[in-house]
């Protein structure tokens, strides 16, 4: 499977699986010029804007550790302009949900703004 497909397919049961567990899906891939969401979902009164990350291998950190700083602020980018396009007043939260051969796991507020 080549990793434009495997991103897809993750991107597939990350969504199944956050709707699973009570998240409502706004949109997928997300896109603006500082780069793009992947999910963005209502969890309650709280606006997630959720990367996922499928890895093969839990080498090197797995999903988790594959969050790498500068994709971090690019996603915090995209959110302030999803936020300012939308002009959404809702709380918002950076989610992760990591997808390798240990299962799926949502990481909620996985990082934040300021970090």
């Amino acid at each position: 499977m080549k990793p434009t497909e495997r991103g897809a397919a993750g991107e597939r049961q990350a969504c199944d699986v956050l709707r699973d567990a009570g998240y409502l899906i706004v949109t997928r891939n997300w896109r603006t010029r500082f780069g793009e969401i992947d999910v963005i979902a209502r969890d309650g009164d709280t606006l997630a804007f959720v990367e996922v990350k499928v890895r093969s291998r839990e080498d090197y950190g797995g999903p988790e550790g594959a969050l790498a700083r500068w994709k971090q602020k690019r996603i915090v980018a995209a959110a302030k302009q999803f936020i300012a396009d939308t002009e959404t007043e809702l709380p918002a939260r950076f989610d992760l949900v990591a997808i390798g051969p240990s299962g799926v796991r949502i990481i909620k507020d996985a990082f934040r703004e300021d970090s």
